[in-house]
């Protein structure tokens, strides 16, 4: 019983006065605090890096470094300052020849950056190197090409008329060797597949996967027209050219049948009788020889899909 109320007095006295004693705790841990400071040390303390540079003519391929550990010596209040932001302005690198300058060695940077750290003494930088890769910024006008579109169309479909594309041409700017590098003209390639229907829409445009390339305008209209494609077959007129002098050819048909493409609405006008298939004599010998004819007075709506062979002999 005697012990517990020994506990209860004890604890009663803290209570009250537990004010006061946080307050000499305060006071003590203030003054070794301040004490402390006034001493000197070493440590290791991180600083903002930033390079100086022309950024109007030159672009950082890859992202440079922009934190620098340096291990330094001096007082407590100058360490304090540093390492909790205070009067930590960016250290200055400059780079005169961006382009040049692949790397920088860490033990070169103290005689650089002593004017530029007060109060501290460095000691040693603790980045072994900084690596750079800066390249001249480019521009270039990049024209477009339409040749992969068709292939985005159904193949009952084709494409009649020009494919529009506005504008033609876009610029370019970035790094200059990927500049450089870019295919000219520029595929456009579409994502729609299948297409069956005229074509009018917004694209956007993806030069590079490199998000340091900028294009100008981003976004292009691409439009044109389609319509089903039907094969058809007929029989057209056989001409031959250039025959040998004396030469008497016979022939075992005088017309070869043929399979186009043709635009649907074009298959009642299409002009059969203009359409000839014409084999060329001047590079055969005397015989018996077995040809494709060459057509020709296609219109540009249609497609030959295929023409018999035939056989002439003289």
């Amino acid at each position: 019983m005697k012990l517990l109320r020994s506990i209860f007095n004890l604890l009663h006295f803290n209570k009250k006065n537990w004010r006061a004693i946080a307050l000499c705790i305060l006071a003590a841990t203030i003054f070794w605090f301040f004490n402390a400071l006034n001493k000197n040390y070493t440590t290791t303390i991180s600083f903002p890096l930033q390079f100086d540079y022309d950024a109007r003519h030159y672009i950082p391929v890859k992202p440079l470094q922009d934190e620098l550990r340096i291990n330094v010596t001096g007082m407590g209040w100058d360490i304090f300052r540093r390492s909790i932001g205070l009067r930590k302005h960016p250290l200055i690198i400059p780079i005169e020849r961006p382009v040049t300058v692949k790397k920088i060695v860490g033990s070169t940077l103290p005689a650089l950056f002593s004017s530029q750290i007060e109060a501290l003494q460095i000691n040693f930088v603790v980045n072994d190197t900084l690596y750079l890769d800066i390249q001249a910024r480019g521009r270039r006008w990049l024209s477009l090409s339409s040749d992969s579109i068709p292939k985005k169309v159904d193949h009952n479909f084709g494409i009649i008329g020009p494919i529009n594309i506005r504008p033609d041409s876009v610029l370019v700017e970035g790094p200059l060797d990927i500049i450089k590098k870019l295919k000219e003209p520029f595929p456009i390639e579409l994502e729609s597949h299948n297409i069956n229907d005229d074509f009018n829409e917004g694209i956007e445009l993806n030069i590079s996967d490199n998000r340091l390339i900028n294009v100008t305008p981003a976004e292009i209209n691409i439009s044109f027209h389609v319509e089903r494609f039907v094969e058809i077959t007929d029989t057209v007129g056989l001409e031959l050219k250039n025959i040998p002098k004396n030469a008497q050819p016979k022939m075992d048909v005088s017309r070869v049948p043929a399979t186009l493409r043709l635009q649907q609405s074009k298959i009642g006008t299409f002009p059969w009788d203009s359409v000839k298939a014409v084999v060329d004599l001047r590079t055969f010998n005397k015989g018996s020889i077995k040809v494709r004819p060459e057509l020709i007075g296609l219109p540009e709506y249609a497609q030959l899909i295929k023409i018999d062979t035939i056989r002439i002999t003289y």
